[in-house]
C-alpha cells in the first residue's frame, strides 16, 4: 500500500471516529485493524485531527503492547508472559519461541522471511490453563514446547 493510500485510509478512519469521546484509542484500533499496524506517517494526521501533539499520539502507540508500528508477519503468535503463565513455564516457552524463530528475546519481532511475528502479551484470561498463547487470533491453553512447534508449523504450512 502506498503512503498516499495509507493516509487516505487513516483519514477515513479519523473521520468515522473523531466525534467519539476519547477518540484516540478507537482511532488507533481502527487504523491497526485496517492497515495491520500504525505507520509513523499516520501519527501527525491523527494528532492534528484530534488537536493533540504528535508526541502524545506516539506515546500512546508505543505505550500499549497491542499497537504495532511495523507491519506484522503473515502469522501473529502471542505468548502470555503474566505471572500465572510464568509460573507454569511461559518463560521457557518464550525462550524456545525466540530461538526457534531466530528472534532476540529482548526485542521480539518478525522472522526474516516475514512469516511469523512473535509478541508478548500480559494476560489472555486463561490463567487456570496456563501457559497460554494465541496464534492468528485463536487461543491455545496448556502450551508446551512441542505444541508450540506443531502450531507454528501448521500456521506456516497454511500460508
Amino acid at each position: 500500500m502506498t503512503t498516499e493510500n495509507t493516509l487516505e485510509t487513516v483519514a477515513t478512519v479519523v473521520a468515522a471516529h473523531r466525534h467519539l469521546p476519547g477518540a484516540l484509542m478507537p482511532i488507533l484500533h481502527a487504523v491497526q485493524d485496517a492497515l495491520g499496524y500504525i505507520p509513523a506517517t499516520a501519527v501527525p494526521s491523527i494528532a492534528k485531527a484530534l488537536n493533540l501533539s504528535t508526541a502524545e499520539v506516539h506515546g500512546v502507540v508505543t505505550y500499549y503492547h497491542h499497537f504495532r508500528s511495523q507491519p506484522a508477519g503473515q502469522h501473529v503468535v502471542q505468548i502470555c508472559r503474566a505471572e500465572a503463565c510464568q509460573s507454569m513455564g511461559a518463560e521457557q516457552l518464550w525462550a524456545h519461541a525466540c530461538v526457534r524463530l531466530g528472534l532476540s528475546g529482548d526485542h521480539p519481532g518478525t522472522t526474516a522471511d516475514g512469516a511469523v511475528t512473535l509478541e508478548p502479551v500480559y494476560c489472555l484470561g486463561l490463567c487456570s490453563s496456563s501457559p497460554a498463547m494465541v496464534v492468528d487470533a485463536k487461543l491455545h491453553a496448556r502450551m508446551s514446547i512441542p505444541k508450540f512447534d506443531r502450531l507454528v508449523a501448521q500456521a506456516r504450512s497454511a500460508a
